[in-house]
């Protein structure tokens, strides 16, 4: 190889590893077939149940008033989880709630979509209305990357740390765990089954994404100790169902293998939340350690 190969040679994968750091979950969904791959639709417990794809984690809870859908996913996955819920019994039309974890276009490009067709009002924590509105445009990381775009979308109603959403006798909290975005929302609600009140919670997000800075951050000043007040948030949560936006959170592929071979127990799994809390937070607490001494 010659010397002005190598250089080219260099340049190139500098290029590469610039582009995976600025728009990893971009990457990721081009690279992950998870991301679209069909998932049997299913109920978890109660009236709680799963309509996303193998790692895109979309959740329908049914009301005698309508149904509330946490999670529109890609817009490629809206036919996904239509026929994921009429599979299951149900009228995608009867869609009155959407709600989101977070404003990445993973958990949210769906949702402009999803709202024509179902005519669906938008809910969506107060940090997150922004970028939501101007389609990624107004997110601290991303603004300036189009490949993260998505249609944007009008919000009804902002949302606030502790807010209840109520449909038929359902009851949601959202709780504000940000950092990972302004206004990442880990969903709570309390579901019956088999005579016992069991306690769902739905973790927003709680991962730093590669190229985040922790550390004198202009556009996001707040960004770590909104992590870690989003950690004390999610250790005080009550738990027994351990669910998330993607599947991976929560083993999810393995939990419902054992659903279907008979366990109706899988998806209580207290233990499993709090080990996946601390182990997300002690890898938030060493990043910014090390962007503390001056790593980058």
């Amino acid at each position: 190889m010659t010397s002005r190969s190598l250089v080219c040679t260099v340049a190139l994968f500098a290029a590469l590893l610039a582009a995976a750091l600025a728009s990893p979950i971009k990457l990721a969904a081009q690279n992950d077939p998870s991301w679209t791959r069909p998932f049997p639709p299913f109920r978890i417990a109660g009236n709680l149940y799963y309509v996303g794809s193998e790692e895109l984690a979309s959740y329908l809870v049914v009301t005698p008033k309508g149904l509330i859908l946490i999670n529109s996913s890609l817009q490629a996955s809206v036919p996904l989880i239509k026929k994921s819920v009429e599979t299951l019994g149900f009228h995608f039309s009867d869609v009155k709630i959407l709600l989101i974890s977070h404003a990445h276009f993973d958990h949210c490009a769906g949702s402009a979509r999803l709202i024509r067709l179902t005519g669906a009002k938008y809910f969506v924590m107060d940090g997150d209305v922004p970028v939501v509105e101007s389609g990624g445009k107004r997110d601290f990381q991303y603004a300036a990357h189009a490949d993260m775009r998505f249609p944007p979308a009008k919000v009804d109603r902002a949302l606030h740390d502790g807010d209840t959403v109520r449909l038929g006798g359902a009851v949601l909290v959202a709780h504000l765990t940000a950092g990972h975005t302004k206004g990442t929302t880990t969903w709570t609600l309390n579901v019956s089954e088999g005579g016992k009140t069991l306690h769902a919670v739905i973790v927003g997000s709680p991962n730093v994404n590669p190229g985040y800075k922790l550390v004198a951050n202009r556009n996001y000043p707040q960004i770590a100790a909104d992590y870690s007040r989003g950690f004390d948030v999610l250790k005080g949560l009550p738990c027994d169902l351990f669910l998330g936006a993607h599947g991976s959170y929560f083993g999810m592929k393995a939990k419902y293998a054992r659903f279907k071979a008979g366990d109706n127990t899988a998806f209580i799994d207290p233990g499993g939340y709090q080990s996946y809390i601390a182990d997300r937070q002690q890898a938030f607490e060493q990043e910014l350690k090390r962007q503390s001494a001056g790593g980058r």
